[in-house]
């Protein structure tokens, strides 16, 4: 599976997570059981169905082997979208973490992603 995994994160969840030393995740991630990620190739289409339009958003790069045996390719829920997908049972280390980066919206609504993800 790929090296590196991704996820967005609420500005004030992660400014929460910097002072606790790890990210618990969001209220969906509980409600579910696992923090979700996606892959590069996953990250736009997650970003258009889950947060829209969503301002004081940070992309969270990960490295997926830091994870361990907590992180699993699963299926997205009802099988809703094709492809595996990351899955975090336990909370994020910010050891594990590679960058974190800022999420602007565009003048089309859209998120503004680095040019290093596809």
């Amino acid at each position: 599976m790929d090296a590196l995994i991704y996820t967005l994160v609420r500005g004030p969840d992660w400014q929460a997570a910097e002072r606790a030393g790890a990210y618990t995740g969001s209220a969906d991630d509980r409600r579910d059981g696992f923090l979700h990620f996606s892959s590069a190739a996953q990250l736009r289409a997650s970003a258009a169905k889950h947060r829209a339009g969503e301002r004081d958003l940070v992309l969270v790069e990960v490295d997926a082997a830091a994870c361990g045996d907590a992180l699993r390719w699963e299926p997205a829920a009802g099988g809703s979208r094709p492809g595996l997908f990351p899955h975090l049972y336990g909370a994020l280390p910010l050891s594990a973490v590679r960058s974190v980066t800022p999420l602007p919206l565009g003048a089309d609504g859209a998120h503004v992603f680095p040019a290093s993800i596809p």
